[in-house]
């Protein structure tokens, strides 16, 4: 078996790709069109209107005796957490370039992606028969922009006609030989001393060796739309992408949610290794405020692909994806079987815009939830977020064009009408001294049988929050300890001014209870209010999103969007001394050939209305792509956000609402 993905910027032309492989591989017998939205993949209404991907899709084909999942995924970068969990269970990747558009900033984003995940990745070079297809040109960028090691196995005649045909390349050449001999010591000494033995077929072999383990990577030429050298495309998939069926105890990963048509929910999972069986239980884990936590379930079916979107009851076997039913508490990300190899981060930063959701009819409120909760399932990087009073709800978001679909997935699939609040960039806290603070029982009015406290202190970016002792751990019952670290990551996810502190380190010092009248309840509610008081002495500081951008110009609207540009705090400069802006990043560029290419940082919160005004700045040239790169410390006024908790940083108010709930 072999799980491959199809990722590209949008507009590539993968959707396409996929519609043509499954014809040439006998799974469909007339070709859809994405313009006229009839392709396997694209099932959704939406999708279908709007001519594009919004959810991955699997579909499965046989080449010879290999079998095939292929996952067709989003090319707009406002659902790239779609192609994130993707991502973590391919064997392999086809990246999809244009040989009209080229290597453009989402195909960037991609590659290193797959680099960093250490994905073989085969890329394949759409639309050779559209006029102003490129080959010498755009495989010097693809070894400028995205890999040195790009290695041709066919090449082009008649390109940018109507009659452009893929023809093998030869790879018994200097450029083949040197980058293969710079990866293989065994390899190099034969093609130093000139042995007879390296043939055609030799190269062929080791880069097939080298592809398989991602050291090199294999360009393909061709057209989706005739059909030129998709053949050749399908022919390698076996050949330079790794194929294997690991033993082991069960490890299978949730990749995508859906819900049936009795509002059942399906989890979709590859399995890594060992096999998934109906009526089996099933232990499944998952990373919550960064600490594991394990449910169980009983599988009551499970069904892997066969043929195309066609599937079958029978065990999922490694290397097989199915679709499960049975695991009603399951999310993405789970892991079923162990928890080992569960991953620490997300291979993206997290959306970093925000935006208040409301009905647009009273009464409206209670389906609305519901909604927002099935799609949180489907897509939990949304992070569906209500106040304990159940005033508000607020999701996140990449960008307008996911709150524009967010819109007409609530209208049409159930019924619900919404009005947004303007987006804002969320924003995180990060603590910047040393704060100490404590509540024993019955001191300071304190209706809680508890003794806690807690210092806090600053951590590195990225290494999230840590919970130490400085206690005994025999001193207090499990539960209790459980339940003061559950409150403390808990509570963090709302800072002094309500935005997540995602890094520090949280010290328990002191512990105390009184038996038989205290009760974890006791330390679960007590924690919040010693970890603000410790907070607040420690102090925090609030944090905005940036994003890093990439933007080509014509050469004679420079003046007039690097003046739009230092607007949004973006410090830009170009080769030859033009340049301007202060604050929030920097940039740099380069002129030539009649057009600018710049880079840079800018505020998230600026990257909406700089993409709305460049057309106008552009005579509608611009082509623009930004992607969230980091935080940077707020100038001037600190943005604050509503709690959705019941305000520990005020005591008063906190006690009160306590003894409500109480």
């Amino acid at each position: 078996m072999l799980n491959i993905g199809i990722v590209a910027h949008v507009d590539a032309g993968k959707t396409s790709l996929t519609e043509r492989i499954l014809f040439h591989s006998g799974v469909i017998g007339r070709i859809g069109s994405v313009d006229d939205g009839d392709t396997q993949t694209d099932s959704m209404d939406l999708e279908r209107r709007r001519g594009i991907t919004i959810r991955s899709a699997v579909v499965a084909f046989t080449v010879g005796d290999l079998r095939v999942n292929l996952i067709d995924t989003p090319g707009h970068p406002d659902f790239i957490a779609e192609v994130e969990r993707v991502l973590r269970v391919l064997d392999g990747a086809v990246l999809v370039l244009s040989a009209v558009e080229g290597v453009q900033a989402q195909t960037r984003v991609l590659m290193r992606a797959l680099t960093r995940l250490r994905i073989p990745v085969l890329l394949f070079v759409n639309k050779i028969d559209r006029r102003g297809a490129r080959h010498d040109e755009l495989l010097h960028d693809i070894r400028r922009l995205l890999t040195p090691a790009a290695a041709p196995v066919t090449t082009v005649e008649d390109i940018g006609t109507p009659h452009a045909r893929a023809v093998p390349a030869p790879l018994r050449g200097t450029a083949v030989g040197e980058l293969l001999a710079d990866r293989s010591d065994a390899f190099l000494r034969a093609y130093l001393d000139d042995d007879p033995g390296l043939t055609e077929d030799a190269h062929l072999a080791e880069l097939a060796r080298q592809s398989r383990r991602g050291l090199v990577h294999p360009v393909f030429f061709g057209s989706a739309v005739t059909g030129e050298g998709v053949a050749d495309l399908v022919g390698g998939l076996g050949r330079f992408l790794p194929v294997a069926a690991p033993a082991g105890p069960l490890r299978a990963t949730v990749f995508k949610i859906e819900h049936g048509r009795a509002r059942e929910k399906i989890a979709y999972a590859r399995v890594h290794t060992g096999t998934l069986t109906a009526r089996e239980r099933v232990a499944y884990f998952r990373r919550e405020h960064g600490a594991v936590v394990e449910r169980a379930a009983k599988l009551t079916a499970v069904r892997t692909f066969e043929r195309g979107t066609d599937t079958a009851d029978a065990p999922a076997t490694a290397g097989a994806i199915a679709r499960v039913w049975g695991l009603t508490d399951v999310r993405i990300g789970d892991q079923l079987g162990t928890a080992d190899g569960l991953p620490e981060t997300g291979i993206f930063l997290p959306p970093s815009l925000e935006t208040i959701v409301r009905p647009g009819r009273p009464g409206d409120g209670p389906a609305l939830h519901a909604a927002l909760q099935r799609l949180a399932e489907q897509d939990p990087l949304i992070s569906l977020r209500q106040d304990e009073l159940g005033r508000e709800l607020s999701v996140r978001l990449y960008g307008e064009v996911q709150k524009e679909i967010l819109a007409a997935t609530l209208a049409e699939t159930y019924g619900v009408d919404v009005e947004f609040t303007e987006t804002r960039p969320v924003c995180v806290e990060t603590v910047t001294g040393h704060g100490e603070a404590v509540e024993e029982i019955g001191a300071g009015g304190s209706p809680f049988w508890a003794t806690v406290g807690l210092r806090v202190g600053p951590a590195e970016p990225g290494t999230g929050v840590r919970f130490d002792l400085a206690v005994e751990l025999g001193a207090l019952p499990a539960a209790y300890h459980k339940a003061i670290e559950e409150a403390v990551r808990g509570t963090l996810t709302q800072g002094l001014h309500g935005w997540e502190v995602p890094d520090c380190v949280v010290t328990l010092t002191r512990t105390g209870y009184f038996s038989p009248i205290s009760a974890a309840g006791d330390f679960r509610k007590l924690t919040p209010l010693v970890l603000m008081d410790a907070l607040r002495r420690a102090g925090t500081r609030v944090h905005e999103p940036v994003n890093r951008f990439e933007l080509e110009i014509p050469a004679d609207c420079l003046s007039a969007v690097l003046a739009r540009l230092a607007r949004a705090r973006a410090v830009t400069t170009v080769d030859g001394g033009a340049g301007g802006g202060s604050g929030g990043g920097s940039s740099s560029g380069s002129a030539g050939d009649g057009a600018c290419h710049l880079r840079g940082t800018l505020p998230a919160s600026a990257v909406h209305d700089v993409e709305q005004d460049l057309p106008g700045l552009s005579h509608g040239a611009a082509v623009f792509h930004s992607e969230l790169s980091g935080y940077q410390p707020v100038t001037g006024e600190v943005p604050t956000r509503a709690r959705t908790d019941h305000n520990p940083v005020h005591r008063e108010e906190y006690l009160l609402r306590m003894s409500h709930r109480a």
